[in-house]
């Protein structure tokens, strides 16, 4: 038998109770058996609800993004446009109403560049990930009473160059959009995201 004919067996759990729940997480503390019998107690798993995130660039060749104080790094922090799906409807709705909220911008072409685990050891969700083309100011942005932020268009070409040089960070699952965004630009032959990314 060689390693690609082999598996994993999933944990057993054997108990899981909450210590925490609120509509944004819940903290379950889970007692599991491991596929060689031994038991781990308590693994923590952070339940929350799938994110979205856009890469929305505008006719002109810029990229949204905000600026928001983030206080699990205590730092200002320029990113995507970002949100969770908590709502009932499709993760591409989620993101329209995001950017929309966020920047006051809307776009009528969207393509969906993926999913993935946000992070699977510990959270349970996943993360959706957009670009919207053609992207155009319809509205002032409309925020909710607990989002201090601001929209900012920047040059794609000096983002990405921020972004190879370390000039640029952003969170984890940003950054595994932009890897998306450069492998649909490959998939799909769309030559105007083949421009932006030469």
């Amino acid at each position: 038998m060689t390693t690609r004919d082999k598996t994993i067996a999933p944990w057993k759990v054997l108990e899981s109770k909450y210590a925490y729940k609120d509509r944004w997480l819940a903290l379950r503390s889970d007692t599991v058996e491991l596929p060689n019998g031994r038991v781990l107690s308590p693994f923590h798993v952070i339940e929350q609800p799938d994110w979205v995130t856009a890469i929305a660039l505008t006719h002109d060749g810029n990229i949204l993004l905000v600026e928001e104080y983030r206080h699990g790094v205590r730092q200002v922090v320029v990113e995507l446009p970002s949100g969770i799906h908590d709502k009932p409807g499709e993760p591409i709705e989620a993101m329209k109403r995001e950017l929309l909220e966020e920047t006051g911008f809307a776009s009528e072409e969207w393509q969906p560049l993926g999913s993935f685990f946000a992070n699977a050891p510990r959270l349970d969700n996943r993360v959706h990930c957009f670009v919207a083309l053609d992207a155009r100011k319809v509205a002032e942005p409309k925020l909710d009473d607990g989002e201090v932020l601001l929209a900012h268009e920047v040059p794609f070409a000096a983002f990405l160059e921020e972004l190879r040089d370390g000039r640029r960070t952003f969170h984890g699952f940003q950054g595994g959009a932009m890897w998306l965004l450069h492998a649909h630009a490959r998939r799909s032959g769309d030559r105007r995201l083949a421009a932006l990314l030469a």
